[in-house]
C-alpha cells in the first residue's frame, strides 16, 4: 500500500476545497476527488439538499463522474480522497466500483463504514477489498464539519 504523505496531503486539500463549496451551499461539508494516474478525474461535494437526493453524497457523485471519464464502471487504478470516512452506502459503492484505495480525513464515529463503526470496504467475504489510508489532514477535515454543525445549531 502506498503511503506518500505529500501526495495524499495535496489531494486531500483538493477534497477540502470541495467540502468548503458544500458549506457555502448549506450542505454538510464533505468533499471528494478521485485520482487516476496522478490526475484528478472527478471532484464533488455533498449535494443532498440541492438535489433533494439522499444518495447525493460527494463520494457517489465522484464515482459517477469517474466512471463516465474512464468509460468503465470498474474504477481499478483509482484512489478516492474524501474528507469524512464514508458511510455504508458509499462504502458499498467503493467496493462495487472496484476503487483501489480510499484516503479519508476524519473518522465518522456515528456512521463510518470503513474503519470506525464497521468495515465494509475490507470485508473478506466480498470479491473486492479497498486499501484504506486514514487521518490525512484529519484535524482540518474535522474542524470544517464541527464549524458547520455549530453554526447550524445556532441558526435553526
Amino acid at each position: 500500500m502506498e503511503h506518500n504523505t505529500d501526495k495524499h496531503t495535496y489531494f486531500m486539500r483538493q477534497a477540502i476545497i470541495e467540502a468548503k463549496k458544500a458549506m457555502e451551499k448549506d450542505e454538510v461539508p464533505v468533499g471528494a476527488v478521485i485520482v487516476y494516474n496522478n490526475r484528478i478525474i472527478a471532484r464533488a461535494h455533498n449535494q443532498r439538499e440541492m438535489l433533494n437526493d439522499p444518495t447525493a453524497h460527494a463520494e457517489m457523485i465522484t464515482i459517477t463522474q469517474a466512471a463516465a471519464y474512464l468509460q468503465n464502471w470498474r474504477l481499478t487504478g483509482t484512489t478516492l480522497y474524501v474528507t469524512l470516512e464514508p458511510c455504508a452506502m458509499c462504502a458499498g459503492a467503493l467496493v462495487q466500483s472496484r476503487i483501489d484505495t480510499l484516503v479519508y480525513g476524519t473518522v465518522d464515529k456515528k456512521a463510518g463504514a470503513c474503519t470506525s463503526v464497521m468495515n465494509l470496504v475490507q470485508e473478506p467475504r466480498f470479491n473486492h477489498r479497498v486499501n484504506v489510508v486514514s487521518d490525512i489532514l484529519a484535524d482540518e477535515c474535522k474542524y470544517i464539519l464541527q464549524k458547520f454543525f455549530l453554526e447550524n445549531c445556532r441558526t435553526r
